[in-house]
């Protein structure tokens, strides 16, 4: 998760990242592992398609009926857990379904990418929408969860490969520069970013009061088996 400043982004916790970009500006920016990582290990697990998937976590109730998954399977840059591993708390013989299971994983991970947006709301950066990219970003349920878990709109771009479009991008004014040619990465970007409407979110009010309970609930759960020693 990363954001666009003129200035550097200074995280006196260092869990904010302040990089660079290629026109001197700066892209404050969250790094977490664990994201499609989680959902690709549930679908795997009970052989799923991608569109199976999305049907399960859609059929199982927001907050996947108490079921928290910590979802540090791989350890974890945001938080700072890099011997961390996965966690399952609050099972239940309700919840302890296939669906549930499917929508924790989603959850657990859009909260870690929430707790990365915390850092950017306490530093001042204040999101009015989030624009989504990659694989994930093709899941309409997943676009709704994370609109509700954020708290602001999200929109999907028309092309899902934004590592790619950006290289593209950067090539391309790489050309018009050695062409002798006025381009800047703004008119480039308007030319070729554009915003998929159809996938557009608002968030729900109800799932975000949940969500809201939830996201304190993974921290207070992270930070008391880290300090155990167990994560």
């Amino acid at each position: 998760m990363y954001a666009f400043s003129p200035e550097p982004v200074i995280d006196p916790h260092r869990e904010l990242a302040a990089f660079c970009d290629s026109t001197d500006r700066w892209l404050p920016l969250v790094c977490t592992m664990n994201v499609t990582v989680a959902t690709e290990q549930v679908r795997k697990l009970f052989n799923w398609t991608h569109t199976q998937l999305e049907h399960h976590v859609a059929s199982a109730p927001v907050g996947a009926g108490g079921l928290v998954f910590l979802p540090y399977l791989t350890g974890e840059r945001t938080p700072n857990l890099p011997t961390g591993t996965g966690v399952l708390h609050g099972l239940t013989t309700e919840n302890m379904a296939p669906p549930q299971l499917a929508r924790a994983a989603m959850e657990g991970a859009t909260l870690g990418l929430a707790y990365g947006l915390n850092r950017f709301r306490e530093l001042g950066i204040q999101p009015t929408e989030i624009r989504l990219t990659g694989g994930g970003s093709k899941s309409a349920v997943w676009r709704q969860i994370c609109a509700d878990i954020f708290g602001v709109p999200t929109v999907g771009l028309e092309s899902a490969e934004g590592a790619a479009l950006g290289a593209a991008i950067q090539g391309a004014y790489a050309r018009s520069v050695a062409d002798g040619q006025q381009m800047t990465f703004r008119e480039l970007c308007a030319r070729f970013v554009k915003l998929d409407e159809k996938t557009r979110a608002q968030p729900d009010d109800t799932a975000r009061e949940t969500y809201t309970a939830l996201l304190t609930r993974q921290g207070d759960l992270t930070r008391r088996l880290h300090a155990s020693g167990y994560l």
